[in-house]
Formats: C-alpha cells, structure tokens, sequence
C-alpha cells in the first residue's frame, strides 16, 4: 500500500506493570481492525507498524506494536514527549496516528 492514512482519536494514558513500566495509549478497536485489516503485510516482527505520532505541538516517529490480548494496537509514549506536553498517568490525551 502506498500513501498515508491518518487517524485522529482520544485515548487514556496507562503504565505497563512489567521492568521499565511504559507508558502507552491503546488505539480505539474500530481503528486497530481498519488498520490491521490494511496494513498486517506491513507489519514487521511482533506486530509492528511504523508510524508517525503527534500529540498537541509534538510529533515523533514511532511504531505501534499490536497487542493480540487487547486485539489493538499500542503506541508507547516516550519520556520526552510526556515531558514536552505535560502528559501524567491516567491523562486522556488527543493523538493523531499516520501510518
């Protein structure tokens, strides 16, 4: 496929319980099953799409990684970009998504 498609959605912020402890938003369902139906032959090791994220004036490149538990995809949230936009845990955020 080529071109870019571009999704706009809210999400909460939660932390992973494992070492490390991510911070992530969840892609909405309705938007992961668009996704994975489009792009899956896209898809590198475990589940990764490269993307382009942004949320309020920040942008990054990034991949979401699709979790098969949540049967959705997962973009983490770095340590700068949290810091840059004032995002805390449990903070619902507006994220847009190109990929």
């Amino acid at each position: 496929m080529t071109g870019k498609i571009t999704y706009s959605f809210t999400a909460a912020v939660w932390q992973h319980d494992g070492p490390g402890g991510w911070y992530f938003v969840t892609l909405p369902q309705d938007l992961s099953t668009e996704l994975r139906s489009l792009l899956r032959a896209e898809e590198e090791g475990w589940g990764r799409l490269k993307a382009t994220a942004v949320i309020g004036k920040t942008e990054w490149k990034t991949a979401i990684w699709f979790d098969s538990k949540k049967a959705a995809y997962l973009l983490p949230l770095k340590s700068d970009v949290r810091k840059k936009e004032n995002i805390t845990l449990n903070q619902t955020v507006i994220v847009v998504v190109i990929v």
